[in-house]
């Protein structure tokens, strides 16, 4: 799978095509475009412009396709650095953004976890422009740990809506119904870690 390379300072960033390891798993899966669309609870088209590299998945739809395809949206990026698992580079940590950049609120995500089979771990550093956010409810297993770096963000949980600030922290089970926006007019940065690796 090739990785466009997005210049982030005087490093570069790999950014990963997630249309590509989508339509991959779904052809090892041997699932056709209306099958997956009918899983995922989307349209083919939707799906088509995302494998194609035409658009770029919220994170809700990742949630959704992942799911489809029985894996964690995890498995939607590509592995990178010290192949031992241990270590992940600064500059080589993959990279995804959502859909969300046509209308201004991109959200990018930089895996800090390798996404390999079997760990009980995943975790990310959420970058979340003004406006930005997971575009409506989510609600999986597990459970979510979540620290502001930098930024604001609204996190609603069963109903209940916090405005977080850097150095602020959250917890909760993934089971209950949440959210998250950024409701001001900076970039919020939030690490982000959930358990299984549902993300």
């Amino acid at each position: 799978m090739v990785a466009a390379v997005r210049k982030k300072g005087p490093v570069e960033v790999p950014e990963i095509r997630v249309g590509l390891k989508m339509k991959h798993t779904r052809l090892l899966k041997g699932l056709t475009l209306k099958q997956l669309a009918g899983l995922a609870g989307c349209s083919e088209s939707v799906l088509s412009r995302i494998e194609n590299g035409n658009a770029n998945p919220s994170i809700k739809m990742m949630h959704r396709v992942a799911l489809a395809l029985g894996m964690p949206v995890s498995g939607l990026f590509q592995e990178n650095g010290d192949p031992s698992g241990v270590v992940m580079r600064q500059g080589e940590r993959p990279m995804v953004g959502t859909d969300q950049i046509r209308r201004g609120k991109e959200s990018r995500l930089e895996a800090l976890i390798p996404s390999g089979r079997g760990n009980l771990l995943s975790g990310y550093i959420n970058d979340i422009e003004p406006g930005g956010g997971s575009e409506g409810i989510l609600q999986h297993e597990g459970e979510e740990f979540g620290y502001v770096l930098d930024g604001e963000i609204e996190l609603t949980v069963d109903n209940r809506s916090y405005q977080l600030r850097p150095g602020d922290s959250f917890y909760f089970r993934s089971e209950r119904p949440h959210s998250y926006i950024n409701n001001r007019k900076k970039l919020a940065r939030v690490l982000w870690v959930n358990t299984p690796p549902s993300f």
